[in-house]
């Protein structure tokens, strides 16, 4: 099967559906590292890193970033879905509020990789 140069991808949460569309590229830090993944993609499962950083660009050049704290990637012949424990866009948080989580998180706490994830999202997105 000849590779494509779009693929449907899903960012979702318990909580609600973050972002649903066509894209180009999609990033994930997952347990195993930073996966770059693009249509025709290989068929994998990977478990999202607490704290990490999701990157879409979208068909139409935008780009979609979301801080993302757990939870699952799976690549299919279908696209892409990120089934994510909890996430935020980069867009709804508040930097300087996440900046006084991480001053106040104890080191290597969740909560701290949770307020570096979403500081990071900040800053890429």
């Amino acid at each position: 099967m000849a590779p494509t140069s779009s693929m449907r991808v899903a960012l979702v949460s318990p909580e609600r559906e973050l972002w649903t569309g066509t894209a180009t590229e999609v990033y994930a830090r997952t347990m195993d590292g930073e996966l770059g993944i693009m249509a025709g993609h290989i068929p994998l499962l990977g478990v999202l890193a607490e704290g990490g950083v999701v990157r879409i660009t979208t068909t139409e050049g935008h780009r979609v970033t979301a801080a993302v704290h757990g939870g699952f990637l799976s690549v299919t012949n279908d696209g892409v879905s990120i089934l994510a424990e909890t996430a935020e866009l980069a867009e709804e948080i508040d930097a300087e509020r996440a900046r006084a989580a991480l001053a106040g998180a104890e080191a290597g706490s969740t909560d701290a990789q949770r307020a570096e994830g979403r500081l990071r999202a900040v800053d890429q997105g």
